[in-house]
């Protein structure tokens, strides 16, 4: 229960900053849920805002354009249908007199300039004749050649073709225009007349180089719901579906955007688009200054909280002051807080230290005590180089006594532990290990009653390379273990590569599969028969350690086909 107290995290929470959080909590929370009404509800009257701007400014952009496509309509009418100029057309196609001819051209002039001044908002004038591509009665210059076919069909009804919005062809003007196209009525004769809008109709409407300052960007969609003008062709590229047609709502989002859409009674349709950032321009102006008044808030908040934690800081410091010094001196402070609760804690925890420090010299003295027994014991203990010294005098008293096997033996069991009582971990050479490993095999077919031969065959050129100390014998003892017996043969092979390769090869009787996982990856009672107890587990643990990933051992085994033990180490010579 104890142990669960002191790791929470809560108890770790000084005191003067659970006064903050209390009182940050008790005044911001009120602050902050009025904030978010606040902001939802600004929110809400700043979309509503938006919108209806954006959709009182695209009904008046729709008005404006259907005023200008109505009055298309009305002079197309006018011209086209049982009129003063239709009379004359039809008069000029039967005569055949070049002076009659050439006064009914000036009168259609005549008459197709009237009705043009009577209509400051009609631009180009002029009858298309489509067998021959030819036109004629044009009230103004042709800037370029008349091709209607690549013009942008708005709406088409029967009767009367709407294009737009596109480049003026009259070379008066350059600015983007509406047109129709609507057939003459004349017998036996197929004439078009065609008619633009006028270089004030659409001032402020799909005129791009007088809008530099309007963020909003237009769209024209035809009957179907495809894009026949798009300021923006990158995202909205011209004669695709516009992307929320399918969309009932009049307004939505489109990547980066927000689209608004009216619809005329025609079924064609004029879209505004804005970027979503600018559209959320004054919703973010108003965040700004919500979070600015936020951060002044919490200023006051924390000033007020400090003042409130000094108030009870400095009773407070006293009583820690106590606990702090509580095993770091035994002197005691008379000083009290002068409040009630604190003195009466401060005189428990002042009795409680005298017991502590009383307690502590007590354990001090035994500590003294058992350290003392401890160097007394270590001085009888037997120091691991007696056991050499004593071999040492085995070895001389053979010499002396003309005993040569016993006397071969002790040398070679005296040079390989001082050889293998080196420091843990320290390195040696390939030309070291092979000597220790010849010494240990000299003791071997002393102590083994069969007889084996052993092939050593070294590249000079590695005796200098650094190796692990005792990464050999654990592999040659595996040899002799697992399959050496009589006529047995085992040959160690040192060279060098890129890396440097040892192998140890048997003839013995060999190992399956699962003997040679077993050896290298589980710490068996078979295994730790083995020499010394360490066999390939201290090898594989040795070259992990030195090495890393960039040593490898491999074993290849058949029963009865012997065992080969292959080692590839990175060099570093001495």
């Amino acid at each position: 229960m104890n142990k669960k107290l002191i790791s929470n995290p809560i108890n770790r929470v000084t005191f003067k900053n659970r006064i903050i959080f209390i009182f940050l909590i008790s005044t911001l929370i009120p602050f902050i849920c009025l904030g978010v009404i606040s902001f939802y509800t600004i929110d809400s009257i700043i979309d509503n805002k938006v919108e209806n701007s954006i959709q009182s400014k695209l009904k008046q952009d729709l008005t404006t354009l259907e005023n200008s496509l109505n009055n298309l309509n009305h002079v197309s009418q006018q011209l086209a249908f049982g009129g003063r100029v239709t009379t004359l057309l039809d008069e000029l196609q039967k005569e055949s007199e070049p002076s009659n001819r050439i006064q009914l051209i000036r009168e259609i002039n005549s008459e197709i300039n009237l009705i043009s001044f009577s209509n400051p908002n009609i631009g180009l004038i002029m009858y298309y004749y489509p067998d021959t591509g030819l036109h004629d009665f044009e009230n103004f210059r042709l800037r370029n050649e008349f091709m209607p076919e690549k013009l942008p069909v708005m709406a088409k009804y029967s009767g009367i073709t709407y294009y737009g919005p596109h480049k003026s062809y009259s070379g008066s003007i350059n600015q983007f225009v509406f047109s129709s196209m609507r057939k003459v009525n004349i017998l036996d004769q197929t004439i078009y007349l065609y008619i633009e809008t006028g270089r004030n109709a659409l001032e402020t409407l799909f005129a791009p180089l007088n809008r530099k300052s309007d963020s909003r960007q237009l769209l024209i969609l035809n009957n179907e719901g495809r894009v026949t003008f798009s300021e923006n062709k990158d995202d909205f590229p011209e004669n695709n579906m516009f992307p929320g047609q399918s969309s009932e709502s009049s307004s939505g989002y489109y990547k980066t955007y927000f689209w608004s859409k009216e619809t005329s009674n025609q079924g064609w349709s004029i879209v505004s688009i804005i970027p979503i950032k600018e559209l959320n321009q004054e919703r973010n102006q108003w965040l700004l200054q919500v979070s600015v008044i936020f951060i002044i808030f919490i200023f006051i908040s924390l000033l007020f909280a400090w003042f409130l934690w000094k108030m009870v800081y400095n009773p407070l410091s006293k009583f820690n002051k106590e606990v702090k010094t509580l095993i770091q001196t035994e002197t005691h402070n008379t000083e009290l807080t002068k409040i009630p609760e604190f003195d009466y804690l401060l005189n428990q925890v002042r009795t409680m230290k005298t017991k502590i420090w009383d307690l502590y010299g007590e354990v001090k003295q035994k500590e003294k005590r058992r350290a003392d027994l401890e160097v007394e014991k270590l001085l009888y203990q037997i120091n691991p180089h007696f056991l050499m010294n004593t071999l040492d005098t085995v070895h001389w008293l053979a010499v002396f006594n003309g005993n040569k096997e016993i006397d071969k033996l002790v040398l070679s069991l005296n040079k390989l532990l001082s050889y293998n009582l080196g420091k843990m971990g320290e390195e040696t050479t390939v030309e070291k290990e092979i000597q220790a490993v010849k010494e240990y095999l000299q003791l071997q077919q002393i102590r083994y009653d069969f007889q084996f031969d052993v092939d050593i065959d070294v590249d000079e050129n590695t005796f200098g390379i650094l190796i692990p100390r005792f990464i050999l014998q654990p592999l040659v003892e595996n040899a002799l273990y697992h399959g050496v017996s009589d006529d047995g043969y085992i040959h160690v092979d040192i060279k060098l590569n890129e890396n440097l390769e040892i192998t140890i090869q048997d003839n013995g009787s060999g190992m399956s599969k699962e003997e040679i996982d077993r050896l290298l990856h589980e710490e068996t009672d078979e295994s730790q028969k083995v020499g010394m107890g360490i066999g390939m587990r201290y090898v594989k643990r040795i070259l992990e350690s030195n090495y890393g990933e960039k040593a490898k051992l491999e074993i290849k085994s058949e029963v009865g086909k012997g065992t080969i033990v292959t080692l590839l180490l990175p060099v570093f010579r001495g």
